[in-house]
């Protein structure tokens, strides 16, 4: 029960890891990013298409149910990023000889914030359900947390922020993290037909944040390395998730 906490803990931290990087004039070079974007985009689409759909009809009983809840989890991302918080892309996060408007800083921290809450809600559900698809997602997510963190302090301070103000930023994506996690964590215990509805509807915001958001900003990038790591994010899941089936007996 408590894998999911543990596992959301370790992504929070690496959120945190990656601000840290900005906060001390250490230097992450862009092709980094980019590569880490790519392998992670490829793993969680990978994921979603061959593990959290098909896990979410067996967990909600009905294939509408999944499907519909799926729908609500896609919309509800989008919704956040476009109208409440006017999500910002990675790219254009990370430019800093430009001095972005707070509204815009603000809007991409929360949008980032968004994607974190719905991180540990995926980590938490799927290791409910299922303790080694748990940690395929963990993986999927721990690998776009580093950028994530980067991005968040960037942010702050490509709007010319203060130190403190930098600081306060990258502690809301891991407490966003957590947030996520608790909040399935508590109420799976209640009603266990929610972890369905969960596993399912973070499916569908796992669709959003790879097809929409990671896959976009991939396809930027000059060359022909960028879908080739997405394609090894791809096979890199179905070696995890064969060998971790191995380990299970199944």
């Amino acid at each position: 029960m408590l894998l999911g906490i543990g596992l959301s803990l370790i992504a929070a931290l690496a959120q945190v890891s990656g601000g840290l990087l900005v906060l001390s004039n250490s230097h992450w070079p862009r092709k980094w990013q980019n590569t880490l974007l790519a392998l992670g985009a490829g793993f969680l689409l990978a994921l979603v298409f061959l593990e959290l759909i098909p896990q979410s009809f067996l967990l909600t009983k009905g294939n509408e149910f999944a499907l519909f809840a799926m729908l609500i989890g896609f919309s509800a991302i989008h919704l956040f990023e476009h109208i409440l918080a006017g999500h910002m892309h990675f790219g254009e996060e990370t430019h800093h000889e430009v001095v972005l408007a707070r509204s815009s800083m603000m809007g991409a921290v929360g949008g980032l914030a968004v994607h974190a809450f719905f991180d540990g809600m995926a980590i938490c559900a799927a290791t409910q359900a299922k303790s080694s698809i748990g940690i395929l997602v963990f993986v999927a997510v721990l690998l776009h947390k580093v950028p994530e963190g980067l991005t968040v302090a960037s942010v702050m301070q490509a709007g010319d922020h203060s130190h403190k103000s930098m600081w306060r930023a990258n502690i809301i994506l891991p407490l966003a993290t957590l947030a996520g996690a608790l909040l399935v964590f508590f109420f799976v215990e209640i009603d266990a037909t929610l972890i369905g509805f969960l596993f399912a509807f973070s499916a569908g915001a796992s669709v959003y944040v790879g097809a929409c958001d990671l896959i976009p900003e991939i396809n930027k990038s000059r060359g022909r390395s960028a879908p080739i790591v997405v394609f090894l994010g791809m096979l890199l899941f179905w070696i995890g998730a064969h060998f971790l089936n191995s380990l299970a007996g199944l």
